[in-house]
């Protein structure tokens, strides 16, 4: 009854750290709800039953959110869930014949790359690599996660992750090495305690009795498709044609101007980029953000650039007039910039980072600004420019393969799909989007941003 006990208080503290894990509502709702299904199950236990060997899941659940609350791991889409096949698997239908989908514990975008994390909490003595009488075997399972990462173009990801947060012997890791190429993954994780550290094996299983801890954790990733970049092949160092520099005479030019001392702080955290560079300098950069056109248009904003109190001194009939059926969103916008200034925000996103947008966007931005945008909001959006890199339209294969719908516009999926090309996280407000490429299963790095309107200021 014992171990009971301290199952179900692991439980309990797996459901409260749910609720503050960084994922979204609907990953949340699937975590909870394992979560206290293992509760009730443990809760239903009957004095017999206890004394007999058990076998739980709740390390599982940990080990998962375990991973869940690491800082590398961003845009989850999907956890503890099967993911649809919606595309056949060709050629490699001979080795399932009958696959249509697959069970990934996540599905997210690890260092900015999107990736399937298999999570094993199996005592490392059983696991198996051929078949046998309790399961079907590792090979088995890492052959099904490949034949589905490859059948699929909108959900594929560049590598499976193995974690095994008890470890693997040496046999299984060789053949994992050997058949399949795998490479250790140098991840530096940050330690969450369970308050649970002691170990326990009963038939085969692995129960965890106290702390919880994941020192002896072996991380493998196995690339879906050799041509493309993986976690581990990401180089450092590629030619850096991105000067660290301020941006030039800026404060001498808002004196003049008055661009607003928010904005020219926020241009002189960023890098620069020279007219040397070229697009390809980005491959495989890490210190890249992709722009789309909401987060341009709240850079250069009155209303984030000094311009509320000059706002709220307009008497309401006329700010009605103005805005027209605007006019409460407006304000609302008015109200958060009072209480969170949104360049302070945006520094710690964009500090020591590069801006880029792609063509799409550079038009749109310059027709909004030349319709709506005062002088001062023109004048800034010129600055702003000049500090990022254009590049072409280049959507991501994965992205364009989405269904275009009226939730997934056309021209978002190139503005969102040129970051997603070239690793590059898209700062926007436009969260309704973001919304439905994850209801899809698709793994998209973006950050959010609060919207920002344009006052003709």
């Amino acid at each position: 009854m014992e171990k009971v006990e301290a199952a179900k208080r692991r439980c309990e503290v797996v459901i409260e750290r749910i609720s503050s894990a960084n994922i979204n509502h609907l990953c949340k709702r699937t975590l909870f709800k394992l979560a206290t299904a293992e509760l009730s199950f443990l809760s239903r236990l009957t004095l017999p039953d206890a004394a007999a060997p058990l076998s739980v899941n709740i390390g599982h659940l940990e080990a998962v959110l375990y991973i869940l609350q690491q800082p590398f791991i961003t845009a989850v889409s999907r956890v503890c869930k099967p993911l649809s096949l919606s595309s056949g698997i060709g050629n490699e239908q001979k080795i399932a014949p009958s696959l249509k989908g697959i069970h990934v514990d996540v599905v997210c975008t690890l260092n900015k790359t999107p990736v399937w994390i298999i999570v094993s909490d199996r005592n490392p003595r059983y696991v198996s690599w051929h078949e046998g009488h309790k399961s079907k075997g590792l090979k088995w399972r890492i052959e099904q996660v490949l034949v589905a990462a490859r059948s699929t173009q909108t959900l594929r990801p560049s590598s499976i992750i193995l974690f095994f947060s008890n470890g693997l012997v040496d046999s299984i890791r060789e053949k994992l090495e050997g058949e399949y190429g795998a490479l250790e993954l140098e991840l530096k994780f940050t330690a969450f305690d369970f308050d649970f550290d002691d170990s326990e094996e009963l038939e085969g299983e692995w129960v965890n009795v106290l702390v919880r801890s994941y020192k002896d954790a072996c991380v493998l990733e196995i690339e879906v498709d050799n041509t493309t970049n993986s976690i581990s092949s990401f180089k450092h160092g590629v030619k850096d044609s991105i000067q660290d520099i301020s941006s030039p005479k800026l404060e001498e030019k808002n004196a003049n101007l008055n661009l607003g001392d928010s904005f020219c702080s926020f241009l002189s955290s960023m890098k620069f980029c020279v007219e040397s560079t070229k697009a390809e300098d980005l491959s495989g950069e890490e210190d890249v953000i992709n722009f789309d056109t909401t987060a341009l248009i709240a850079i250069v904003s009155g209303i984030s650039n000094g311009s509320i109190e000059k706002l709220l001194a307009v008497p309401e009939c006329k700010l009605r007039q103005r805005f027209k059926g605007n006019y409460e969103f407006v304000i609302e916008q008015v109200m958060s910039e009072i209480k969170n200034p949104i360049h302070a925000e945006l520094n710690g996103m964009i500090s020591g980072m590069r801006g880029m947008i792609c063509e799409s966007v550079l038009r749109e931005f310059k027709e909004l600004i030349s319709m709506c945008g005062g002088p001062t909001e023109k004048c800034r959006a010129d600055h702003l420019l000049k500090c990022l890199m254009v590049v072409p339209d280049s959507p991501s294969e994965r992205m364009m393969e989405l269904p275009t719908t009226r939730k997934l516009a056309l021209k978002n999926k190139i503005v969102f799909g040129s970051g997603d090309y070239w690793h590059a996280p898209t700062l926007t407000a436009n969260m309704a989007f973001v919304r439905a490429v994850a209801q899809t299963g698709m793994s998209l790095f973006t950050l959010e941003h609060r919207p920002r309107a344009l006052t003709g200021d």
